[in-house]
């Protein structure tokens, strides 16, 4: 029952709201009170939130991943249960949340309680502290859905280096430091130049930009370098990328901040039998949802590396980081204390 706390009907907490409409958002830290939040059969005493990319383009104009307005923001939660409707789930349970509609058409994460159907709820797995699960969060959960689908299309530590874009992000820190903990050799790709000792510490083997590979060739193959391919940035890079993955070899595709847009062949794919994995963190099935963060408290979690790839912010500090996210001005994961 530890972390456990009564919250009075009403009693007022605060949250981050996104007002307006999707052409002008605006942002702000209100005051809420149990009222306020939608139906759900699970009411949890949020401990812990944390900042995504999802997250800066909620307040971005035209973006349209916030569906109605007002909405508090926020894609990932951990806490503890103050009241539930589900016997599955008992006041004092710790819990966390990641993706469905949380922070996009139901109220988010970055709140000091939130209530949410017990439908999206894990229990924490043994392992892991509250803070440890949003220093993972939807980023690190979506590396750990990457490498695992990787694997099950026939990755194995012995099949030659991996390669993770947009490496000092937060799927990407993540990527880097899962892929290490788990025996993988890792060439970590970041425009950033400065950042190659912090990719270092995080346990790549090689540093790279992406002009390495962007470098204006067109050849439908090149020579196999990679094993397989961690891949949250998308756009062109990754058209560059697939002419170089190794035969069998596959790309788990999960992001676009490099674009929605690439143009390829079709060789890598009927010459090479290259895969590639569409990462979906999102609608992810509770099964696969509750057995990935199970290996994320086992052999993916990498041990010593969360100071690392942390920094802390209160909720006061979410707005600026919104903007800094999107500006790539953040490095690995922002933890959000509530």
């Amino acid at each position: 029952m530890a972390g456990l706390k009564r919250v009075e009907p009403m009693a007022r907490f605060r949250a981050l709201v996104a007002d307006g409409n999707e052409d002008a958002p605006a942002v702000r830290i209100d005051e809420l009170t149990l009222s306020d939040l939608p139906a759900g059969d699970v009411t949890i005493s949020v401990s812990y939130s944390s900042v995504n990319y999802k997250d800066g383009l909620a307040v971005s104009p035209k973006s349209r991943v916030v569906r109605r307005y007002p909405m508090v923001l926020g894609i990932d939660l951990a806490g503890v249960v103050i009241h539930s409707t589900d016997r599955r789930l008992h006041a004092g349970d710790e819990v966390l949340v990641t993706g469905y509609d949380l922070g996009v058409s139901h109220f988010g994460g970055f709140s000091q309680v939130a209530r949410v159907p017990a439908e999206w709820v894990v229990p924490l797995p043994k392992g892991l502290t509250l803070r440890d699960a949003m220093a993972f969060g939807t980023a690190g959960f979506t590396a750990a859905l990457s490498i695992d689908r990787m694997e099950q299309n026939g990755l194995g530590t012995d099949a030659g280096p991996v390669l993770v874009t947009g490496a000092t992000g937060g799927v990407g820190s993540l990527a880097v430091a899962i892929l290490s903990q788990l025996g993988y050799e890792v060439t970590a790709s970041s425009r950033k130049e400065g950042e190659a000792e912090y990719l270092r510490h995080l346990g790549a083997a090689v540093t790279v930009t992406p002009d390495s590979f962007m470098n204006g060739e067109n050849r439908p193959l090149r020579g196999e370098i990679w094993a397989g391919v961690v891949d949250p940035v998308g756009g062109e890079s990754l058209a560059s990328i697939l002419p170089a993955v190794k035969y069998g070899g596959s790309v788990a595709l999960s992001g676009l901040a490099g674009g929605w847009r690439f143009a390829t062949t079709v060789h890598p794919f009927i010459l090479r039998g290259v895969n590639l994995l569409g990462i979906d963190s999102v609608q992810c099935p509770m099964d696969t949802r509750r057995r990935i963060w199970d290996r994320l408290a086992t052999d993916m979690k990498p041990i010593g590396k969360f100071d690392l790839v942390t920094v802390s912010a209160t909720l006061d500090d979410v707005p600026e980081m919104l903007s800094k996210i999107l500006k790539s001005e953040v490095r690995g994961r922002v933890v959000v204390s509530l």
